[in-house]
């Protein structure tokens, strides 16, 4: 039987966090699966940096780990000073990956070995000062879809892409929200956090 949980525990416990570069349409992901429109500048990567410093513990699906691979040996590819603090500080972060095809994962990582909820559940137990950052379009949407998603953050690009991987799935019943910061970067691309409302 699942103990509910007082507005005391929640507030104790790690928020999950849903971050991801999105069309003004709302669409993660390009048809074929392109995001090279959303690349972010120096001035944006910085602040990914500084966001990432907040992260206690990554949650992704397959396809995420597989493309934040390449920050596993960073300093072999990269050169840039941004880019090599953030493979570092990447690198120490736990992360759990959920594959029903990879039978190993390497650096910090593990697979899971429960459901979506299970698995937020343990580490929101956890005590940390940080957020649990969940990635990756499917596994996203299954969060969405069970209401564990505490902030929804969006660096919403000046593009229309028509069609492709939507931000949020379909949802049987809406979700309250509110704005709790938002900010306009020099290329013109909007940041803006949503808290859930309870």
């Amino acid at each position: 039987m699942t103990r509910c949980l007082s507005s005391n525990e929640e507030d104790l416990m790690a928020a999950v966090s849903y971050s991801m570069s999105v069309s003004l349409d709302g669409f993660i992901a390009g048809p074929g699966g392109d995001i090279s429109w959303g690349a972010p500048d120096a001035e944006q990567f910085s602040f990914h940096v500084e966001q990432t410093r907040k992260v206690a513990a990554q949650l992704m699906g397959r396809r995420l780990y597989e493309v934040m691979l390449v920050w596993e040996s960073a300093e072999q590819t990269m050169s840039g000073e941004a880019e090599l603090e953030f493979a570092r500080i990447w690198r120490s972060i736990p992360k759990v990956v959920f594959s029903r095809s990879l039978t190993s994962v390497e650096g910090n990582a593990r697979l899971a070995t429960d459901d979506l909820g299970t698995e937020i559940e343990r580490l929101r137990r956890q005590p940390t000062d940080g957020v649990i950052s969940i990635g990756g379009a499917e596994l996203a949407a299954a969060a969405v879809a069970q209401d564990l998603i505490d902030d929804y953050l969006q660096f919403v690009n000046p593009i229309i892409l028509g069609s492709g991987t939507p931000y949020l799935p379909s949802v049987e019943t809406p979700l309250a929200l509110r704005l709790a910061e938002s900010r306009t970067f020099g290329s013109g691309i909007v940041y803006r956090r949503y808290q859930r409302a309870r």
